[in-house]
This record gives C-alpha cells, sequence and structure tokens, in this order.
C-alpha cells in the first residue's frame, strides 16, 4: 500500500507538466522541441538516478533510501512552480522561466529515479517467486492511478487557485510537491522491513556482487536492450498523448481532460492483468521462464496498433487503440521489472534494477526528441508512431533470442 501510493505519487507528478504545458505556453512560449527537451531533462537525470537509485537503496536499505529520494522529489516538484523571468536575460534562445523549468525536471528525475528500485526491493523483502509479478503488478497499477488522477486534479487547481496573485499552473506543482512530503511522513512512521519486525536471527549474509560482474553477463544487456526500446514508446505516450489529443482534434483542455484519463485508466488494469497472468500460469506448472515470457508476448501483441490512430477522425476509437496501448506496456512493464528477481539475489537487486530502468529512460529520450525534431519540422504523429507501435515486438525478440532460459545467474 505504501510503495502504491509513492508510485502513484510519482506519475502524478510526471503529469503536472504534460497537463499544463498550454498555461504555461501562454506566459512562457516555446517550440515542440523545447518541449521535448522538458521530457529529456527529466529523463537523463532519472536514467542516471535510477542506476544511482538502485546502488542507494542497496547501500542505505529501502527504508531509508525510499524516505530520502521521496522527500527530494517532492521538493523539486514543488520548485517548478518557482519558474519564472526574474529579470533575467534569456538563455540560448530561451527564457529565463523556460530554464529553470528544464532544471526544475532534470531535480525531479534525481529524485524518482530511485522510486521503482525501492518497489522492487519492496517485493523481493515481502515476497515468495510465485507471488511477486501479481505484487509488482499492483504497485505498477499505482502509475495509472496517478496518471488518471492527474487531469482532474490539475483542472481543479487550475479553476479554484491563483491565490496570492500566483499563476493557477503554478500552484499544481505547490499542491502535488506537499502531497509527498505528507507521504514521507506516512513512510517513516510505517514502513518496516520482515528482518527489522522479526525476532529471528539474521539471515546469512550473501555475497555481494559488483556492477561490473552484472554487467558480464548477456541477460543483464538484454532487459536493459528490451527495456531501452519498450520505455521509449511508454514516455512518448505519456508525455505527448496530452498535446497529441489537443492538437489532432483541437480540443480544449477542458474536454481533453474528460478522455485522457480512459488509456491511464487502461494501463492500471494491465499492470494488474499482466502480472496476475503469468503468477496464474506459474500456480498451473508453468516455469518461470514460460510463465514469464508468455505473458510478455501477449502484452507485445496489443501495441502496433496504436500505428493506425492518425488514421481515425474519432477521438472515441483513437482513445480505444491508446487504451490498447497503454493496457498492453503496463502489463508488459509489470513483468519486465519482476525479470530481476527471477535473475539475481536481494543484496544486488537494487543495483540490476537501476541498470534496467537507466535503459528505459535512454530510450524514452531518443524517441522524445526523434518527435519533438519531426514536430517542428511540419511531420505528422504517424512516423513516430509507427516506430513506437513496433518496439515491443522487437523487445520481445530481444529477450527470448538473448534469455533462452530465464534462470537465477550464476555469479
Amino acid at each position: 500500500m505504501l510503495i502504491t501510493a509513492a508510485i502513484v505519487l510519482s506519475y502524478l507528478d510526471r503529469q503536472t507538466l504534460p497537463w499544463t504545458l498550454s498555461q504555461i505556453h501562454a506566459d512562457y512560449p516555446f517550440s515542440d522541441e523545447i518541449k521535448a527537451l522538458f521530457d529529456s531533462a527529466f529523463l537523463i537525470t532519472y536514467g542516471l538516478m535510477y542506476l544511482g537509485g538502485g546502488l542507494l537503496m542497496d547501500k542505505l536499505g529501502t527504508r531509508r533510501g525510499m524516505l530520502l529520494v521521496m522527500i527530494f522529489w517532492s521538493i523539486a516538484s514543488a520548485s517548478q512552480g518557482l519558474a519564472g523571468n526574474y529579470g533575467m536575460a534569456p538563455v540560448f534562445g530561451m527564457s529565463f522561466a523556460l530554464v529553470m523549468l528544464i532544471g526544475s525536471r532534470g531535480l525531479l528525475g534525481i529524485g524518482e529515479g530511485g522510486g521503482f528500485p525501492a518497489a522492487t526491493r519492496v517485493v523481493a523483502e515481502w515476497f515468495p517467486v510465485n507471488e511477486r509479478a501479481s505484487a509488482m503488478g499492483l504497485i505498477n497499477a499505482g502509475t495509472a492511478v496517478g496518471a488518471v488522477v492527474a487531469p482532474g486534479l490539475i483542472w481543479v487547481v487550475l479553476k479554484y487557485t491563483g491565490w496570492f496573485g500566483l499563476a493557477s499552473w503554478r500552484w499544481v506543482f505547490f499542491v502535488t510537491g506537499a502531497l509527498g512530503l505528507l507521504w514521507s511522513i506516512w513512510w517513516s512512521r510505517s514502513y518496516f522491513t520482515p528482518e527489522t519486525q522479526s525476532q529471528s536471527p539474521a539471515a546469512p549474509v550473501e555475497q555481494k556482487i559488483s556492477l561490473r560482474q552484472l554487467l558480464q553477463h548477456r541477460e543483464t544487456w538484454a532487459i536493459i536492450g528490451a527495456k531501452f526500446l519498450s520505455d521509449g514508446a511508454w514516455y512518448f505516450y505519456i508525455f505527448w498523448l496530452p498535446k497529441f489529443l489537443m492538437e489532432t482534434f483541437s480540443i480544449k483542455f477542458s474536454v481533453a481532460t474528460t478522455v485522457g484519463w480512459i488509456p491511464y485508466a487502461a494501463a492500471g488494469v494491465g499492470s494488474l492483468i499482466g502480472g496476475a497472468f503469468s503468477s496464474w500460469l506459474l500456480a498451473r506448472g508453468f516455469s518461470v521462464n514460460g510463465s514469464r515470457k508468455i505473458a510478455l508476448g501477449a502484452s507485445a501483441a496489443l501495441m502496433p496498433w496504436v500505428m493506425l490512430a492518425p488514421r481515425f477522425h474519432s477521438v472515441g476509437v483513437v482513445i480505444f487503440l491508446f487504451s490498447l496501448a497503454f493496457f498492453g506496456q503496463q502489463s508488459w512493464s509489470t513483468l519486465v521489472m519482476i525479470l530481476p528477481t527471477d535473475l539475481i539475489s536481494r543484496n544486488a537487486l537494487g543495483t540490476l534494477a537501476g541498470l534496467v530502468g537507466f535503459g528505459g529512460a535512454m530510450g524514452g529520450i531518443v524517441l522524445g526528441q526523434i518527435a519533438g525534431y519531426l514536430r517542428d519540422h511540419h511531420y505528422s504523429y504517424q512516423p513516430v508512431l509507427i516506430i513506437s507501435g513496433s518496439l515491443h515486438i522487437a523487445a520481445f525478440l530481444l529477450i527470448c533470442l538473448v534469455i533462452p532460459k530465464i534462470q537465477r545467474l550464476r555469479i
């Protein structure tokens, strides 16, 4: 419950900027390539700190490590509301306010980079192998809850704030940052690892596994590569869907929020179904290898349909196609995040999870920059949707070819 709530806040914080872009643009105009820079600033630091966050969790433990990163990212989220020119000259052709926003997104990425490594450790600390996929599915469903809540909450804040003469979009960031600090108090008072709650003798200390040792195995590179491909598509969807809807159908923010939450709700269902399906297969005698790959393949098969979205002029049909993609992606994501627990012992789990997350963030940067370039050079959304719709199939083939059998690595 605690870690799921943290993931809810994580995705709420990520969605604050995409859903307030039009309001910020009215005060500080920017191009699509600058919009892509906002996303890249987050993803660069997120990816680096995903790796650093994994190492941090292995060093400090889940309880202290997660408390630290949540406090940091909540303050970073709130700092976006402080963006302004303050009489400063433009930097690299951008107003100083936009530079501040880029910096704040980078700080947010640093903080949020520790979230999913912590989630992976929580699952390993509390659940046996046959229950981990379902548990991760519940946690990963928090991504959808945060994204579903975001449009409505942001609309309310935009409509009913504007206190102290500050633009209402600034209060979106202040409110979400405050929610994260409240969660930190809850976590510090409630979360303890099973070892600290138990009076039983301490378990034997496992041999330490270094980053270098992990990188010597092709399985590590396969999961990093698969995450690079699949998360490239995912970050494009979550950062660009609001803009796509408003531009493609010429609808206002208030209208976009009434339908924009639906794909994220489908993503939440996908998180639950993907993990539960893999656990169901395990319970019926399938091997870990078979149960994971069957579920991964079924998830990847749902992704290419989003390529058809630009061919339709119905908001309902387009939302349905994106909902399929969001469902398949988060089903896939749940399973990929659980693979490190199948491959490695807990004392290096945060490090491996961090490597995987780093690969995903780098994929998001690459596809986001491609999208920004294409849009500013007058291309439609069709080329980038063709790319994004094919990436999960490529990732699935990579896993099957490089990891013939999912099993514990011999290190």
